[in-house]
């Protein structure tokens, strides 16, 4: 790694909280995107950013800020959206999660 800045970290914290919300309300429209297949792809879900407004200060509980990132309460949403997950699913979900770590 690099001790290069990163030119992200220049973005005017406006900036990026506008493309942050967007990212959410794009989120909580696709509620079709399981948080599993999020996770095969990209490993990250909605979960993922509710932990980490908790690590950048937010200063809800886990369920308050998983409910601010899924517009509802957990349980609501998981009755409403979520599907049993496939082997196939928790597999990629597996892989690309171990990616993370490197």
């Amino acid at each position: 790694m690099t001790d290069a800045p990163d030119s992200l970290d220049a973005l005017p914290d406006a900036v990026a909280a506008a493309a942050f919300r967007r990212l959410v309300r794009h989120l909580r429209h696709r509620s079709d995107a399981q948080n599993i297949d999020l996770m095969g792809l990209s490993g990250f879900c909605r979960n993922c950013l509710a932990d980490w407004i908790r690590d950048a200060g937010y200063e809800g509980d886990k369920g308050e800020a998983r409910a601010l990132i899924h517009g509802m309460p957990m349980d609501e949403w998981k009755a409403r959206h979520q599907r049993e997950a496939t082997p196939e699913q928790i597999g990629r979900m597996q892989e690309s999660v171990a990616k993370n770590a490197r």
